[in-house]
């Protein structure tokens, strides 16, 4: 079981989708470029089956800002966009309301 302690290790924060291509190498994943206000990180995210691009460009989502960069079949991801999952796809975590970006989620 996670403490609130390992809960507070963790840097969620509030980016923008600039820029979203498909994997080279994954029909069901994205390399997604996130502004995050001070920074940009790609992420590779297992989105594709239920988002279009278009749908995803300008839109605020949630990062794990702090996560060790991995290798994701052949593409570096430096980061985690928050989605859930069902049987019908993916759905992406966004805000309410435009907030600036780079600001902490808690």
């Amino acid at each position: 079981m996670a403490t609130y302690d390992d809960f507070k290790k963790i840097e969620f924060k509030v980016g923008k989708i600039k820029d979203v291509t498909e994997h080279p190498n994954a029909d069901r994943l994205y390399v997604v470029t996130v502004d995050l206000g001070d920074k940009t990180k790609q992420v590779v995210a297992g989105i594709r089956n239920t988002y279009k691009k278009e749908d995803l460009m300008g839109r605020q989502v949630v990062v794990v800002d702090n996560l060790d960069p991995s290798v994701i079949r052949g593409v570096e991801s430096q980061g985690m966009i928050l989605a859930a999952s069902d049987e019908n796809g993916s759905s992406i975590v966004i805000l309410a309301r435009d907030t600036k970006l780079g600001s902490i989620v808690k």
